[in-house]
């Protein structure tokens, strides 16, 4: 389920690295996309 998780997020959400996002000025809404992310990918890799 959360390898089909990851893939969509991969598709839908957009990527802050690409667009070179510095944490530290992250906002809120940025940071819970960027934790949803990493949550996802932490258990697809499972």
């Amino acid at each position: 389920m959360f390898k089909l998780l990851a893939k969509l997020n991969k598709l839908i959400l957009p990527s802050f690295t690409k667009q070179q996002l510095d944490l530290a000025k992250a906002k809120k809404w940025q940071m819970a996309i960027i934790g949803w992310r990493y949550y996802v990918t932490c258990r697809a890799i499972n």
